[in-house]
């Protein structure tokens, strides 16, 4: 004959039964939760302590213990752990020094890699807690370090990168490229202007390294209901590389462009006589380019002796190509015809890169600048 007890019943509301019915059946839950749900269950229908413990398998102290924390504070205070072990003792003067050691590199601790991670930084701050005053710290785990880092925030894991400016004159050459551009957008704003400038300006550059990759099998072409994409073999053969050696027309958008195998002094001059060829013999070709060895050798100089006032040259700062408006229609050509392109020879990657170029000259955009911040005055 079950026991009774003096214990009072367990009332339950109709969201409280529902949830202990959901979760005495969930597949998914801890199995703590679900336990302790079939307990409250079982009480409440009249079941006897001993045979909730033999149903659930768990001792009746356990059994005693939440259905009198259920009776005492209710079923969600039952259902979940009491908070255990002791609170936190960090200090904020413990936290700064995780900091600080973040904030260093491990090689410069004897250590061989580079940056830190969770882990690493956690080990060695539990190694060194105690030499360092900071005896709280010494079973710190990856959690803890991972929670001072995520409050600060510092991320030593990660690595953002920058550029830094080695040119002493990097404000001055950037000021003469953008005055060079808001004279070209002066000039293309105004209504009567037609025909061409004296001067006209040509943002010139290479895009080098663009392979020729051939396919190893046909590609598969997109079948509805099969597969919407198209099917290409991860395996290429490489035929070489191209440099495209471009100049951009900043008034029209026109591009004058060569496709060569490489970006020598003797390239760069036969594009140089592409736009001698290109403009009228009365324009003064402004040219706005960067530094590189070839736009400024013994070969290229000469080349220009002969051509007394036809370029004039306007640098870029160094690492300030991306001042050169022609890097926007390299872009563009990377985002369009160069995409995934495949090809059966370097000849044929040469002849489909020109018909691109012609395709972008028969509808030309023209590339503007549009930021003239660094040449507003300072207030």
């Amino acid at each position: 004959m079950a026991k009774t007890t003096n214990r009072a019943p367990l009332v339950l509301s109709p969201e409280e039964e529902e949830q202990l019915q959901t979760l005495a059946a969930s597949r998914t839950a801890s199995l703590r939760e679900v336990q302790r749900a079939r307990i409250l269950l079982g009480y409440r229908a009249g079941q006897d302590f001993s045979a909730l413990s033999r149903t659930v398998g768990i001792s009746r102290r356990i059994v005693y213990k939440h259905v009198d924390r259920a009776l005492a504070a209710g079923v969600a205070v039952a259902l979940r752990d009491r908070p255990h072990g002791s609170a936190p003792t960090l200090t904020p003067e413990a936290k700064a020094w995780v900091l600080s050691v973040a904030c260093t590199k491990p090689k410069d601790h004897g250590y061989a890699a580079e940056f830190w991670t969770r882990s690493a930084l956690a080990q060695h701050v539990r190694h060194q807690a105690q030499a360092a005053g900071h005896p709280s710290l010494a079973r710190a785990v990856k959690s803890t370090v991972h929670a001072i880092l995520r409050d600060a925030p510092v991320r030593p894991h990660k690595i953002r990168y920058y550029l830094e400016r080695r040119d002493p004159e990097f404000e001055r050459k950037m000021k003469a490229i953008l005055i060079v551009y808001r004279e070209v957008a002066e000039l293309l704003a105004e209504p009567a202007a037609s025909g061409r400038p004296p001067i006209v300006t040509v943002s010139v550059d290479e895009k080098p390294g663009v392979q020729a990759l051939a396919l190893t099998s046909p590609d598969l072409p997109p079948v509805p209901g099969v597969h919407p994409e198209v099917g290409r073999d991860y395996e290429y053969q490489r035929l070489g590389t191209a440099s495209i050696l471009a100049g951009l027309d900043l008034h029209d958008g026109q591009v004058v462009a060569r496709v060569e195998r490489r970006h020598r002094s003797r390239e760069f001059i036969g594009l140089l006589q592409d736009l001698d060829a290109h403009y009228l013999p009365e324009v003064t070709i402004r040219l706005i380019l960067d530094n590189h060895s070839a736009h400024i050798s013994k070969e290229t100089m000469a080349y220009l002796a002969t051509r007394p006032n036809r370029f004039l040259y306007v640098h870029t700062p160094k690492h300030g190509s991306w001042l050169n408006l022609v890097e926007t229609l390299f872009g563009k050509m990377a985002r369009t015809f160069l995409r995934g392109m495949r090809v059966a020879s370097w000849a044929e990657l040469k002849t489909r890169i020109l018909q691109g170029i012609a395709e972008i000259n028969q509808a030309p955009v023209v590339h503007r600048w549009r930021k003239f911040t660094a040449l507003e005055p300072v207030q």
